[in-house]
């Protein structure tokens, strides 16, 4: 799939959601993939598929049980109705957030679509800095991790991925991920310069050296 093309087979969207600890920031992404709700549901779910197409993952894939995404987030499974959707924290670096994965189908292929929520309290000067695109550009990474393993049954390695985000097609892909998610950013209430200023900074930031680039 060329570049361009996965980038504009996303659908991207901020918002916000109110939770019982108060109101919290919601990044969605969702895309149809030409597969079965079972076959996309066991990708998403199982210890074995998801290093093909995100990171390695340990633990207990079952409702309660803890998991961790190697050199990443960890949390706890905290819905699962399969093959439809889970719900599940997302810990890193000392904060938490969550993200909810639905599966459904829809024409004649299945939609994955993931929502990230973030407590507004949480958000701080990185968001300020980097805006959705900190966090978007990594889902959209994995949403193309995805595809490629849902087209090809293959795998993709740490090494290949290193290799393929340093080249112009990696840099290209980040730089088109920025500009939805900027877009994304104005539609959800951001002013443009502001949303244009933080996906710059984003895109920057992810074509750096790797100890340069902003957390996931």
């Amino acid at each position: 799939m060329e570049v361009s093309e996965q980038i504009n087979a996303v659908q991207r969207h901020v918002g916000t959601r109110t939770l019982e600890a108060g109101e919290a920031r919601v990044m969605t992404v969702s895309q149809v993939y030409a597969t079965t709700v079972e076959d996309l549901w066991d990708a998403c779910t199982s210890a074995e598929r998801i290093p093909r197409w995100f990171l390695p993952v340990s633990g207990d894939l079952r409702l309660g049980g803890r998991y961790q995404l190697e050199g990443n987030a960890g949390g706890t499974i905290e819905r699962c109705d399969p093959p439809k959707s889970f719900a599940a924290t997302w810990e890193y670096g000392g904060g938490m957030s969550w993200i909810e994965v639905t599966v459904s189908p829809e024409g004649d292929g299945t939609r994955f679509e993931l929502q990230h929520i973030v407590p507004a309290a949480d958000v701080d000067e990185h968001w300020d800095t980097f805006g959705p695109g900190a966090v978007g550009i990594g889902w959209d990474m994995g949403l193309l991790g995805l595809a490629s393993h849902l087209g090809s049954g293959e795998g993709v390695t740490p090494e290949g991925a290193a290799a393929w985000m340093a080249s112009d097609e990696g840099r290209l892909f980040v730089t088109l991920s920025s500009a939805g998610w900027r877009d994304a950013d104005i539609a959800g209430g951001q002013d443009e310069a502001t949303a244009t200023a933080a996906a710059e900074r984003v895109a920057a930031a992810y074509t750096a050296p790797p100890e340069a680039a902003p957390e996931a």
